[in-house]
């Protein structure tokens, strides 16, 4: 009631067969995977840059905690 069937389903897949053939979309098919491969390496290495960037950052800290922390024991 209300949903498509998969007999529906068939028919519409065996139509977009027919309009575009079986050539065109694999191409499309091909390119949609490579598009989406090309986001998860985008993801993965902004993941890494933000990792690394927080790492650099947290080590200017304790260098400039630790050049603090010496200032004041040569001033006392």
């Amino acid at each position: 009631m209300g949903g498509i069937s998969i007999w529906q389903l068939l028919i519409i897949a065996v139509i977009v067969v027919l309009l575009f053939g079986t050539k065109k979309l694999r191409n499309i098919g091909g390119d949609l995977g490579d598009a989406v491969k090309g986001f998860k390496k985008a993801m993965a290495d902004d993941d890494k840059k933000a990792i690394t960037d927080e790492t650099a950052s947290a080590e200017k800290t304790v260098e400039t905690e630790a050049k603090v922390e010496t200032k004041e024991k040569e001033q006392v």
